[in-house]
C-alpha cells in the first residue's frame, strides 16, 4: 500500500515544533473584493521564520531524534536550505547546504545570514542534490531532503492543521506544488474533508505531468518560479497523497503569477515570491473557477523575494 503521512504524526509534529515556529495569520477577504460571490481566506505563510513554510519541516527533522556531530546537510533551490540553516542556527547544529546556480540573491543572503556552509553547484536542484548526496556519504551528516522525506512532509502538514483551526468552514484550498512536500503534508491532514487544488506554473509541472502519466515522471524545469517550485520529478510521498486526496491540478502562466504578486502588494501590502503567489494566481486568472459562495482558502507560501526585481 502506498505510504501516506498520518494525521496523528502531524499532530505530534505540531506539538514538537510549535514553540519554534510562527502561527501565521489569516486574512479573510469578503466576497466581491477579489472574486464576485466568493469569500477567500488567505494564509500568509510567507512571513514564517526564514520566509517560507519549509521552516516547519526543518524544525521537525532537527528535533526528531539524535543528530551526528557533523550536523545536517541538504540540497535546495533556496527556501528549504534557508529553513534548515535557520533552524540549525537556532538549535546550535552545523548545517551544510547545496544550492544551484539559479538561486536568487535574496535566498543566498538568507543562507549567509544563518551561517550555513554554502556550496553553489549545478544548473538546477537535481544537480545540487546529486552533489549533496556525494558529500553526505563523506561527512555522515544527516540528510534532510527538501520534499520527499516523511519527517519533512509531516512538518509541512502542520500548515493544514493550522488552516483548519483558523478557518474550519473551508470548502476548498489552493496550494502551490514544487516537489510535493507541502501538498503531501496538507492533503494528508485534510484527507478529503475539503477540496484540495494543486497549482503549478507551466514551467514547473511535476505533479500535473505525473497525474497525466499515472506515476512520477521527469519534467524540464523553467520559468519564473523555477528556484522555488523547480523539482524535476514529484516526490513519492507527495504523489501518493495527491493521488488519494487532491481533487484537481491546475497550471498557471508566469504572467498569471506576476499579476498575483502585484495584487498581493497593491491590495494587502504583502510581498510574495513567484512560488508563494502561484496558488493565488489560479483563482485570479480564472483558471480555477469556484462555485458561488464557495469558501476558498489560498496559501501564500513563500516570501523570499529579491526586492530589486519585485
Amino acid at each position: 500500500m502506498a505510504e501516506v503521512i498520518s494525521q496523528s504524526s502531524i499532530l505530534t509534529s505540531y506539538e514538537l515544533i510549535r514553540e519554534h515556529i510562527r502561527r501565521t495569520p489569516i486574512l479573510r477577504v469578503p466576497a466581491g473584493e477579489l472574486i464576485e460571490d466568493v469569500p477567500i481566506a488567505l494564509k500568509f505563510e510567507q512571513i514564517q521564520h526564514a520566509g517560507s513554510f519549509k521552516t516547519r519541516g526543518a524544525f521537525n527533522a532537527l528535533l526528531s531524534g539524535e543528530l551526528p556531530d557533523t550536523g545536517v546537510i541538504a540540497a535546495s533551490g533556496g527556501n528549504h536550505g534557508a529553513a534548515v540553516a535557520y533552524a540549525a542556527n537556532k538549535l546550535g547544529v552545523r548545517a551544510e547546504i547545496f544550492v544551484p546556480e539559479i538561486i536568487s540573491p535574496a535566498k543566498l543572503a538568507k543562507l549567509e545570514e544563518y551561517k550555513a556552509k554554502i556550496n553553489i553547484v549545478g544548473r538546477n536542484f537535481s544537480e545540487a542534490l546529486e552533489a549533496c548526496l556525494i558529500r553526505q556519504e563523506t561527512t555522515g551528516a544527516k540528510l534532510l531532503h527538501a520534499y520527499d522525506q516523511a519527517v519533512i512532509v509531516t512538518g509541512q502538514g502542520t500548515v493544514g492543521l493550522e488552516f483548519e483551526e483558523q478557518v474550519p468552514e473551508l470548502d476548498s484550498l489552493l496550494v502551490a506544488v514544487g516537489g510535493g512536500g507541502l501538498i503531501g503534508g496538507i492533503s494528508s491532514w485534510y484527507r478529503g474533508r475539503v477540496k484540495i487544488i494543486a497549482v503549478e506554473t507551466e514551467g514547473t509541472s511535476t505533479l500535473h505531468s505525473a497525474r497525466e502519466a499515472g506515476q512520477p515522471v521527469g519534467v524540464t524545469v523553467s520559468g519564473l518560479a523555477a528556484d522555488a517550485l523547480g523539482a524535476s520529478t514529484i516526490g513519492t510521498l507527495g504523489f501518493n497523497a495527491a493521488d488519494k486526496f487532491v481533487s484537481n491540478s491546475i497550471l498557471v502562466s508566469d504572467q498569471d503569477v506576476r499579476n498575483a504578486q502585484r495584487l498581493l502588494w497593491e491590495s494587502f501590502r504583502q510581498i510574495a515570491e513567484p512560488g508563494g503567489a502561484t496558488a493565488l494566481a489560479a483563482i485570479l486568472s480564472g483558471r480555477y473557477t469556484p462555485e458561488p459562495n464557495e469558501k476558498v482558502g489560498v496559501l501564500v507560501c513563500g516570501g523570499n523575494m529579491d526586492l530589486s526585481k519585485f
